[in-house]
């Protein structure tokens, strides 16, 4: 049960987070917080990272839709499982985060992306984030290692 209210927590956290940026910021205005480490800009994304797919967002739409069905398959099966809970709790950080993504897809046509990381590498600098990405990449992690558990 806990996992399931993870994965709600996730998906809240950051619905609440993007709700907030689209009402008070313009989009491609930064705002530099942290001392210039974090920027905040809302970004629209139509693709995934880097925009990939951005000029076919029904596929991407298609496709998204599709990574999350067999993650959601995952994290049930899983649940219905003893033991491994770092897979769980990986599961449940990435079907939070990517079905809050999905749901943005869905009501917005788009992902509302909104802080940037400036530590100095451009490459990075050029991607725009919002928390759901971390939780994805963290859960994706996870889920990898705990399913080597015994």
């Amino acid at each position: 049960m806990i996992y399931l209210f993870l994965t709600a927590g996730v998906f809240l956290l950051d619905f609440f987070i993007k709700r907030r940026i689209d009402q008070k910021y313009a989009r491609y205005v930064r705002h530099p917080r942290l001392g210039g480490r974090i920027i905040l800009e809302k970004y629209y994304n139509d693709g995934a990272a880097l925009n990939f797919l951005a000029k076919q967002p029904k596929l991407m739409r298609a496709l998204h839709t599709a990574v999350i069905l067999v993650a959601g398959t995952a994290y049930f099966i899983a649940l219905r499982s003893s033991g491994k809970p770092l897979e769980k709790a990986g599961l449940a950080l990435l079907v939070g985060g990517g079905a809050n993504n999905l749901y943005d897809r869905y009501a917005k046509g788009h992902v509302v992306d909104y802080f940037r990381i400036h530590i100095g590498s451009p490459r990075l600098e050029r991607i725009i984030f919002n928390l759901s990405d971390f939780f994805i990449f963290i859960g994706a992690l996870l889920a990898a290692v705990g399913s080597e558990q015994a």
